[in-house]
């Protein structure tokens, strides 16, 4: 779910903006000053941030700057009851994505967070795409002309149009994630990301919210929630290597996600 950062010490206005964003669908987090917007930015993941400029502690200005240090790429859309045209060039040399002066229309700013938000998730594809475009090129790794080779790209070929679960064998070593890389890069799922999970290397009592993700309270430390590997190839394709390893509990999980195509996170229902 998109998350929005909302840091306004104005407490009549938080709730005002917090209800308007709720009602657009999105996930909400409220802040009363700059600098605990600042420290959950440091800690959390958020799509855009709607940030006051006159706050106590760190004040808006100061407060996006750090913001863009950690996070260049986080849309930021500055608000403010002391419009002025300096103030406005300073958001947007200080790489402010919006700006807006109070009162504001309620529309206007549902629009531009919508397209703050289309922007946040184009930018996320793009960051995917160039990610697997190496893991794209490497497929020339697959190669081989012998009665056995044959054997598996006439296997591959079969599959690359099937919305199927494929069960991929073999000895150590001799190319199981080239072979799973094979059929996603070259099936109608080669848009999405291809995510791959080596199950023997994450200890298990974590390995069940790294692959179906965690709601917030979940187990202590989960302070907010976060998605497992599966919704994060959602629409494309998860590797599960050393799948043998994984205990028989999570396997029995693993199997209505096979079967039903739904996940259930760690604390949901």
């Amino acid at each position: 779910m998109t998350r929005i950062l909302i840091a306004e010490d104005d407490s009549a206005q938080r709730y005002m903006l917090e209800q308007v964003m709720i009602r657009e669908g999105y996930e909400t987090v409220c802040v009363a000053n700059g600098a605990e917007a600042i420290e959950r930015v440091r800690n959390e993941e958020f799509d855009v941030v709607l940030l006051d400029i006159r706050m106590p502690q760190v004040d808006g200005i100061e407060a996006l700057r750090q913001i863009h240090a950690m996070r260049p790429d986080l849309l930021v859309i500055m608000i403010t009851a002391f419009g002025s045209s300096q103030i406005a060039i300073q958001c947007m040399k200080e790489g402010a994505y919006d700006y807006f002066t109070k009162p504001f229309d309620l529309e206007e700013l549902r629009l531009v967070v919508r397209r703050a938000v289309e922007k946040s998730a184009l930018k996320r594809q793009i960051q995917v795409l160039e990610d697997q475009l190496h893991e794209r090129l490497s497929l020339d790794r697959l190669i081989g002309k012998s009665v056995g080779m044959q054997k598996v790209y006439e296997l591959i070929d079969k599959v690359l149009s099937s919305d199927v679960t494929v069960l991929i064998t073999g000895e150590s070593g001799t190319g199981k994630e080239l072979v799973a890389q094979a059929i996603h890069y070259h099936s109608i799922r080669r848009s999405k990301p291809f995510v791959s999970v080596n199950c023997a290397a994450i200890p298990e009592t974590l390995l069940e919210s790294e692959l179906f993700g965690y709601e917030r309270g979940a187990f202590t430390g989960a302070v907010t929630s976060k998605p497992g590997q599966f919704e994060i190839a959602q629409g494309g394709t998860v590797f599960l290597d050393e799948i043998a390893d994984m205990p028989l509990s999570l396997q029995a999980k693993l199997l209505r996600v096979l079967q039903e195509r739904e996940i259930v996170r760690v604390g949901g229902t």
